[in-house]
C-alpha cells in the first residue's frame, strides 16, 4: 500500500450501473471559452454523454449541480470521445463521438445566463458518417501535414483503417496480417500511424503509403483493376515487444524529437521515431492505464501509470518519483488544468467513479497523547521474550513454501477400493489378448462442510491402466452434503503397469465476502489397487531367466498367511511356492526358503519381478506391523542386475531412434506429395492439355508410402509406449534393490526416484535417457564426487537426445560403484566428505580408473558379485563360490 494517498479535489459517481472504458474520457476546452480551463468530457457504453466543469469543494461537501454543464443521452453506446479541429472553415474545437457504426461531430456552445440558474450549454450536430464496418477505436491529427485542421482515422474490428477528411470520406485500407484490433496512435512528426498487432509487434505505417496503397473497397474487383489501383501496403518499421499492448501515446514536448510510449501487460516502452527503444521499464504489477506529460526537467518525460492495485505511480523516464493510493482502479487517466490549479489528475473507473485529485500531503492536526511513565517489569519482559522466541522457532522449523494443510478441510475426498473383482467385467476397448480382462470397482465419496461451488472430480491412473470414466461435474454442494460416484479400473494396454496406484482430485470454489465468485481450492487423495487386478494364481515355474533373493531377519511366513487371495487354503502351511500369471502372458514365481530367512522371486522378464517383489515386501511389513514387531527389516545382498537393465534401456532408445527416422521420412514424403500435387494442379489448370507424364502414378505411389510410413510410425509409437512401461518397472525394481542394498533412508530413496524416474511420459522432445543422464551426472559431481575438481565441473544446460546410451550406462555403473564405496545421496555437496559406510560382505567394486577408460560397460553380475545374487539360468563367469553354494541351499 502506498504511503501517500491521492488527495480528492473533486469527485462524483456517474449514473447507475453504467460501464466505461479507456476511450470514454477526454479533457479539453471543448466550448472554446478561451480561458484555458479544461472541461471533462465523459461518454459511457449506455450512451450517455456528460460534460463537467469541476470546481473545488470542501471535504465532505457534495458536487454542485452547476458543475455538470451538459448531460445528453445518445441512442448508441459511446466507444470514444475526442476533441479537435474537425470542422472545415473554422479552427475552433469540436467534439467527435465514436459509436459502433457511426461517427458524429458536435459543436458545444454555452449561453450566458441572466438568472440564478446559471449558463446553458447545448450541442449541435455538425456532421456524421455512417460506418460500413464495426468500429473499435480512432485517432486524429493533421494527416499529410495539413494546417489548421484535424483528420480522423477509425480502426474497425476487422482491421480496416477508415480515414475521413472532416465532412468527407477519404479512403480505407486493410492492415496486413490482421487478427484482432490493437491500440492506435498518430505521430505528426513522422506522419505515420502506430499500432500493436496480434503478433505482439509495434508497427508503423506512413500516411503517404496508406494513401497510395490498394483501396480496400476494390479488393473484390478484377485482377487487372487490382494491379492498377495502387501499391501493396508496406510497414515502415516493426518492433517485437513480446506482449500485448494496453495503450499507445505519442508525445512531442519540444521541436527536437518525439517519443512513442507503449504500455504493455508487464513492461513500459519508450521508442524513438524510427522504432528504436529509447528506454524500457519492467513493471512488477499489472497496469491498467497511463498518460505521459511534460516534465520540469529538460530531456525527460513524466508518466502516470495506474495499476490494478489502486496505485498511481509517477515515473520520470524509468525512475519512480511518487506513488499514491487511489480509491478505485482507473481505466483512463488524464492531466487537466482547472481555474488556477494546473496539473490536476483526472481518473475514471469502469463503474463510473470520476475523480479529480492532486499529489501531496495535508498537514496532520493529530497530536499523540503523553504516555504515563511506569517502571519496567523485567520478569514479564523475559517471559514474553521466551514465548515469542518459542513461536519463532516453531515457525522456522519447516522451510516449506506452501502452508500446512488444514486439520479439517472444507471438502474431503475419499476412495474406497473394492476387495473383490467385478463379477461382470467393465473393461472397455481393452487391447489385452487375455480371454477376460478383470475390472475393479472404486467408490469415491466427496464430503463438504461448507458450500462448494462448481465441484469437478478428476480420477487419474497411470497407463496402461484405465478407468471407465475419469471426469465428473457436480452441482454446487450444500454444507454437510456429499456426493458419491462409482467407477471401474482395468488394464487397457497389453503390458504390465509399473504402478498400481491412482489419484482423485476435486477442484471447487469457496465464496468469501471479498470474492463472491469463489476462491479456487483443490482436495485430493490417492488409492492403491490390488495385485490381482493384473495377474491371477498359476502353477509355479522352477526355471526362469531372472532371479533375485530378498533376505529378512525373521523366519519365513507361509504364503497362506500373507497371500490368502492367491493361495488355496487347502494347501495349508506347506505352501512355499506361488505362481503369478500376468494378463500380458508372462509368469512370475515366488519361493520361500524352508531353512533360511529368504525369499526368491524369479521370472523370464526382468520387469515382471517388480510388482511381485513390491507386493511381497509390503505384505511382510504389514504382517509384522500387526504383530507389533518393530525390528523387521529386508535386505538385498546380491548384485544389481545392471546388464539386463541396460538391455531394456537400449531397446527403448532404439525405438526412439526409429521414431525419429520415421518422422524424417514422413516429412520427406509429405514434401514430395505436395510437390506432385502442385504440378498436377498446374497441368489441370492449363488451357492446352498436356500429358501427365505418369504424375498420377507417382502421386498414388507416394500416397501409399505416406500411409505405410504413418502405420509404421504408429506401430513404433505403441512399441515405444510398452518399452517405456517395462523400463519404468525395471527402474522401480533397481531403485528398490539399491535402497535395500545400501539401507537408504526415505529422503535418499526420494532422491533416487527423482533421479531415475523424472518423467511421467516419454516424448521425442524430452526423453528418459537424456534426463536421467543429466540427473546422474549432477549427483556424481556433487554428493558422490571424489574431489573438489569434479564439483567445479559445469553441466550442460541444454538437454538433447544423445547419439547412443554408452555414456548413460557408464554413469549409472559409476553411480552404483560410488554408492558401493560408501557414498551417500544428499542434495548438498557437503556429503562428498562423509565417512565411508561399511559394505556388505562379498561385494567387489570396480576401479574407477577402469570405468573411465572403458567405453563398453559389461553386466553388473561381474561387478557386484556376492552371495544371494541375481543371475540368468545359465551360469556366468564372475559368480563367487559362496553364491553358488547359497543357490544350491535354497529348497524349492
Amino acid at each position: 500500500m502506498s504511503l501517500f494517498k491521492a488527495r480528492d479535489w473533486w469527485s462524483t459517481i456517474l449514473g447507475e450501473k453504467e460501464e466505461f472504458d479507456q476511450g470514454c474520457l477526454c479533457v479539453a476546452d471543448v466550448d472554446n471559452s478561451g480561458s484555458g480551463q479544461d472541461k471533462v468530457i465523459v461518454g459511457s457504453y449506455n450512451g450517455y454523454l456528460r460534460i463537467f466543469n469541476p470546481h473545488p469543494v470542501k471535504p465532505g461537501d457534495e458536487v454542485q449541480p452547476e458543475d455538470l454543464l451538459l448531460e445528453v443521452q445518445l441512442r448508441e453506446p459511446i466507444l470514444q470521445v475526442e476533441v479537435g479541429k474537425f470542422v472545415s472553415g473554422t479552427e475552433g474545437l469540436h467534439l467527435a463521438v465514436l459509436h459502433c457504426r457511426k461517427l458524429c461531430v458536435y459543436a458545444v456552445s454555452g449561453t450566458q445566463g441572466n438568472v440564478e440558474h446559471g449558463n446553458q450549454y447545448q450541442i449541435k450536430l455538425m456532421y456524421e458518417h455512417n460506418l460500413q464496418r464495426t468500429a473499435c477505436n480512432m485517432t486524429y491529427g493533421p494527416f499529410g501535414g495539413v494546417k489548421g485542421r484535424d483528420l480522423i482515422c477509425i480502426q474497425s474490428m476487422d482491421g480496416m483503417l477508415m480515414l475521413f477528411e472532416q465532412e468527407s470520406y477519404a479512403f480505407g485500407r486493410f492492415l496486413p496480417g490482421f487478427l484482432l484490433p490493437g491500440p492506435l496512435a498518430y505521430s505528426s512528426r513522422t506522419d505515420s500511424f502506430i499500432t500493436v498487432s496480434s503478433c505482439q509487434q509495434v508497427e508503423s505505417y506512413k500516411y503517404q503509403v496508406l494513401a497510395f496503397a490498394t483501396d480496400a473497397d476494390e479488393r473484390h474487383d478484377t485482377e487487372e483493376r487490382k494491379l492498377s489501383s495502387g501499391k501493396r501496403l508496406a510497414v515502415d518499421w516493426v518492433l517485437n515487444i513480446g506482449e500485448q499492448a494496453l495503450d499507445i501515446r505519442v508525445v512531442s514536448f519540444n521541436q527536437g524529437a518525439s517519443s512513442v510510449f507503449v504500455l504493455g501487460e508487464r513492461n513500459f516502452f519508450c521508442l524513438k521515431d524510427n522504432g528504436q527503444i529509447r528506454f524500457m521499464k519492467k513493471l512488477d504489477y499489472s497496469p491498467s492505464c497511463f498518460i505521459p506529460y511534460c516534465s520540469v526537467r529538460e530531456g525527460t518525460i513524466n508518466t502516470l501509470i495506474a495499476n490494478h492495485n489502486k496505485i498511481l505511480n509517477v515515473y520520470q523516464d524509468i525512475t519512480l518519483k511518487w506513488a499514491s493510493q487511489l480509491p478505485c482502479i482507473p481505466v483512463s487517466v488524464k492531466v487537466a488544468n482547472f481555474q488556477d490549479l494546473k496539473g490536476v489528475i483526472v481518473t475514471l473507473s469502469d463503474d463510473g467513479h470520476l475523480q479529480c485529485s492532486y499529489l501531496g500531503t495535508d498537514p496532520s492536526i493529530f497530536q499523540a497523547p503523553k504516555v504515563d511513565s511506569r517502571e519496567i517489569n523485567y520478569e514479564e519482559m523475559n517471559a514474553e521474550m521466551k514465548e515469542l522466541q518459542k513461536i519463532i522457532r516453531e515457525a522456522t522449523k519447516t522451510q516449506d513454501i506452501l502452508p500446512e494443510s488444514e486439520k479439517q478441510r472444507d471438502v474431503t475426498v475419499t476412495a474406497e477400493v473394492s476387495p473383490d473383482l467385478d463379477e461382470e467385467s467393465q473393461a472397455i476397448d481393452s487391447e489385452v489378448k487375455a480371454g477376460a480382462v478383470p475390472s475393479l470397482t472404486v467408490k469415491i465419496t466427496i464430503q463438504s462442510r461448507v458450500k462448494a461451488q462448481k465441484p469437478c472430480l478428476a480420477v487419474c491412473v497411470q497407463a496402461p491402466l484405465a478407468v471407465t470414466c475419469d471426469q465428473f461435474v457436480f452441482d454446487d454442494l450444500e454444507p454437510d452434503s456429499s456426493e458419491t460416484v462409482v467407477l471401474s479400473v482395468f488394464l487397457k494396454e497389453n503390458c504390465s503397469p509399473p504402478e498400481l496406484e491412482g489419484t482423485c482430485m476435486v477442484s471447487y470454489n469457496i465464496s468469501t465476502e471479498l470474492n463472491p465468485e469463489g476462491i479456487p481450492r483443490v482436495s485430493q487423495c490417492s488409492f492403491s489397487l490390488p495385485l490381482k487386478l493384473v495377474c491371477f494364481p498359476a502353477q509355479p515355474s522352477k526355471a526362469a531367466n531372472h532371479k533375485l533373493t530378498i533376505d529378512t531377519n525373521k523366519p519365513p511366513i507361509s504364503f497362506v498367511t500373507i497371500f490368502p487371495d492367491f493361495v488355496d487354503p487347502s494347501e495349508g502351511d506347506q505352501a512355499n511356492a506361488l505362481g503369478f500369471q500376468f494378463l500380458t502372458g508372462s509368469k512370475t514365481t515366488l519361493l520361500a526358503s524352508k531353512t533360511s530367512q529368504r525369499y526368491r522371486i524369479q521370472s523370464d522378464q526382468l520387469e515382471d519381478l517388480w510388482l511381485v517383489t513390491k507386493e511381497l515386501i509390503h505384505r511382510l511389513q504389514e504382517h509384522f506391523k500387526k504383530q507389533n514387531c518393530k525390528d523387521f527389516a529386508c535386505t538385498f545382498s546380491g548384485s544389481i542386475p545392471l546388464q539386463e537393465y541396460f538391455e531394456l534401456i537400449d531397446r527403448h532408445f532404439e525405438l526412439r531412434l526409429n521414431a525419429e527416422k520415421y518422422q524424417e521420412l514422413l516429412s520427406e514424403r509429405a514434401v514430395q506429395f505436395r510437390a506432385i500435387e502442385r504440378r498436377l494442379l498446374t497441368r489441370f489448370k492449363d488451357k492446352t492439355p498436356a500429358p501427365l507424364q505418369h504424375l498420377d502414378t507417382l502421386l498414388e505411389g507416394t500416397f501409399r508410402e505416406v500411409i505405410a510410413l504413418a502405420d509404421a510410425a504408429e506401430e513404433n509409437q505403441a512399441n515405444m509406449f510398452q518399452a517405456f512401461a517395462k523400463l519404468k518397472s525395471a527402474t522401480h525394481l533397481v531403485i528398490m534393490l539399491i535402497s535395500l542394498w545400501q539401507k537408504l533412508s526415505t529422503d535418499q530413496v526420494a532422491i533416487l526416484e527423482a533421479t531415475f524416474l523424472p518423467l511421467a511420459e516419454d516424448t521425442q522432445e524430452l526423453g528418459w535417457e537424456e534426463t536421467v543422464d543429466a540427473a546422474v551426472s549432477y549427483l556424481l559431481r556433487t554428493c558422490l564426487s571424489k574431489s573438489s575438481k569434479e564439483q567445479a565441473l559445469t553441466l550442460s544446460s541444454q538437454l538433447s537426445m544423445p547419439k547412443d546410451t554408452s555414456r548413460l550406462k557408464k554413469n549409472i555403473t559409476l553411480f552404483c560403484d560410488r554408492l558401493a564405496k560408501g557414498g551417500r545421496l544428499s542434495l548438498s555437496t557437503d556429503s562428498a566428505t562423509q565417512p565411508a559406510a561399511a559394505m556388505p560382505g562379498g561385494c567387489a567394486t570396480i576401479p574407477e580408473s577402469d570405468l573411465e577408460e572403458r567405453t563398453f560397460i559389461p553386466g553388473s553380475t561381474a561387478v557386484f558379485a556376492s552371495r544371494g545374487q541375481t543371475t540368468k539360468q545359465k551360469s556366468k563367469p564372475g559368480v563367487s563360490e559362496d553364491a553358488e553354494e547359497e543357490t544350491k541351499s535354497h529348497e524349492l
